[in-house]
């Protein structure tokens, strides 16, 4: 009998190099649930968490990206409302300017001081590490 787990899933914090500061793009999902979020989507079976990493920033804000780091692992069983769902976090790079597809209904670009209020799921979390990984560079602390 095959385990019953948890979904998985890549999501991914996009630096824009070519604009001052180094912006990160973030979507406004057009699905529940609502809210600004990290580019990210389900891993397909078969294919490797930072392949899908890469495959959903192509997807939902058509942009080509080079992965940098792994800033850490997202399992909280509260943090998805419609599943248990575990996310690998990556850093990558990317040049040019996003544009919002597949299920993202906008996309933005921002900075700590502009980033919206309404994130979904647990991402003011994973932004607020993100922020210590750009001051420190240290990755996620584990959390038990």
């Amino acid at each position: 009998m095959k385990p019953i787990t948890p979904l998985l899933a890549a999501d991914i914090l996009i630096e824009l190099v070519d604009l001052p500061e180094r912006p990160f793009v973030l979507i406004e999902r057009a699905f529940p649930p609502y809210g600004w979020a990290v580019p990210g989507g389900f891993v397909d079976v078969g294919e490797t968490i930072e392949h899908a990493a890469v495959r959903e920033a192509k997807e939902e804000i058509c942009l080509d990206v080079r992965l940098t780091a792994l800033l850490g692992l997202y399992s909280n069983p509260s943090r998805d409302p419609r599943n248990h769902t575990v996310t690998a976090v990556y850093i990558a790079e990317a040049n040019g300017l996003p544009k919002a597809a597949d299920d993202a209904k906008n996309c933005g670009i921002f900075t700590f001081a502009t980033q919206p209020e309404l994130l979904a799921f647990d991402h003011a979390m994973v932004l607020e590490d993100y922020r210590r990984y750009r001051e420190t560079g240290q990755v996620t602390p584990l959390r038990m």
